[in-house]
């Protein structure tokens, strides 16, 4: 059961050693998840085979939750709603639909978008 997923800034904190966010995850007692969509931006930013390699090695350290047919629907209706109005992306949508559907917090520091989006399940879990 999924208690928490992590958003794809999270995840880039863990990469580059950021103190705060190696001391909160240093601090988890369950394993959180992300989604194929953070897997894939993570990855694509990764520079070079070592980087790719480093970024694999933290993203195995989550388990995955895939979006569903629901949380795609989900996911345009937001898209379509904020697009224009806040300037949230697709991948933003996709992230929070999955946060939204299990009722999870998500944990961010892309608290301008998400909260917009899942509103108190956006969670800031260090500064």
């Amino acid at each position: 059961m999924t208690v928490g997923l992590v958003d794809t800034t999270v995840i880039v904190h863990l990469f580059r050693s950021n103190p705060a966010a190696l001391a909160w995850f240093g601090t988890l007692s369950q394993r959180l998840a992300s989604t194929p969509i953070t897997w894939m931006e993570i990855i694509e930013g990764a520079s070079g085979k070592a980087g790719q390699a480093k970024c694999k090695a933290i993203l195995n350290e989550f388990d995955m939750e895939y979006p569903t047919q629901a949380d795609m629907d989900w996911a345009m209706q937001q898209l379509e709603r904020y697009r224009l109005s806040h300037g949230i992306g697709m991948n933003d949508c996709l992230i929070a639909s999955v946060a939204y559907r299990l009722q999870v917090p998500l944990y961010t520091h892309n608290l301008r978008h998400m909260q917009t989006l899942v509103d108190s399940l956006a969670v800031q879990p260090y500064i």
